[in-house]
């Protein structure tokens, strides 16, 4: 009976031991969770943060301008587009407006013409023949010095640019052929002395437009640099064929050039060079609507 009471008592102790192991175990393990989850819970913030900021650099960036990324790298095409852009953009604009139909023009189409260009000094419409069926203004400031002959070359939009020297100077003639269907009834052209783009110009002092089928010099200015007006002695035709820009050596100076259309002919547009040793490396596109350079 005495062995029997003893592993009754054992059995009846039994559990208040285990229950005390329990505890322990439970209160240890409490301990090493807590440790064990807090780590985890500083990393889970920590990149929760992070891409919460990453997304809002997508969604709402901070503004950043980089006033360097449309920046020329060659300084004399940087003046030079300074100065002929805003001639250049007179000159398509009209272009663009004269080649807006290839039919005989209306009075509503020339009053509009005159009143968008102002500085132009008119228009004229001529039947297949030549005649002149109506001009704006009626009589023209600067007369023909001779009879014009406007060339049109097949498939071409615009005829040939004319350029005619009178006694009050320069005046340049191009215009757009008219039809009905396919049959030639005539053209109309409009008329500006050149020297009046130079009121668009910046520092028009410093730019300088060449004639080069006849080898004439367009300035501001009465008194021409004799290094730019050796500009006409230089063979532009050739010139033309292999390029349509760069450097030039000119009375000792070098130039800056570039040839652009007006009317269907191409002239030069030049200045001194703001840096005659800068190499040149061609033609520099200007970098619009975030193009990198």
């Amino acid at each position: 009976m005495t062995n029997s009471s003893h592993d009754l008592s054992g059995l009846r102790r039994g559990p208040g031991r285990l229950s005390t192991w329990l505890l322990l175990l439970a209160a240890s393990l409490v301990l090493t969770a807590c440790g064990a989850l807090g780590p985890s819970w500083d990393e889970s913030k920590r990149t929760v943060k992070t891409t919460v900021l990453g997304t809002r650099d997508y969604i709402n960036p901070s503004p950043k301008i980089d006033v360097t990324r449309y920046g020329w790298e060659n300084p004399n095409q940087e003046k030079l587009a300074l100065l002929f852009s805003p001639v250049d953009a007179k000159v398509t604009e009209l272009m663009r407006y004269v080649t807006s139909q290839d039919f005989r023009p209306n009075e509503a189409w020339m009053n509009y013409l005159m009143m968008r260009f102002p500085w132009i000094d008119g228009v004229l419409v001529a039947d297949a023949n030549g005649d002149i069926l109506e001009r704006r203004p009626p009589v023209p400031l600067k007369r023909f010095s001779e009879p014009l002959v406007f060339e049109s070359i097949w498939r071409e939009t615009l005829v040939k640019t004319v350029v005619d020297y009178t006694a009050l100077g320069p005046e340049v003639y191009f215009g757009m052929p008219n039809y009905e269907g396919t049959e030639f009834v005539g053209l109309h052209v409009v008329s500006f002395d050149p020297r009046v783009l130079f009121t668009f110009c910046p520092n028009p002092e410093e730019l300088f437009i060449v004639d080069p089928h006849s080898h004439k010099l367009w300035s501001v200015g009465a008194k021409v640099p004799p290094e730019a007006e050796a500009l006409t002695a230089i063979t532009w035709d050739k010139m033309l064929l292999e390029k349509s820009q760069g450097t030039v050596d000119s009375g000792g100076k070098q130039f800056t050039w570039l040839a652009r259309y007006i009317g269907r002919d191409r002239f030069i547009y030049a200045t001194e060079s703001a840096n005659a040793t800068f190499k040149d490396k061609g033609l520099q596109l200007i970098p619009f609507f975030g193009s990198s350079k």
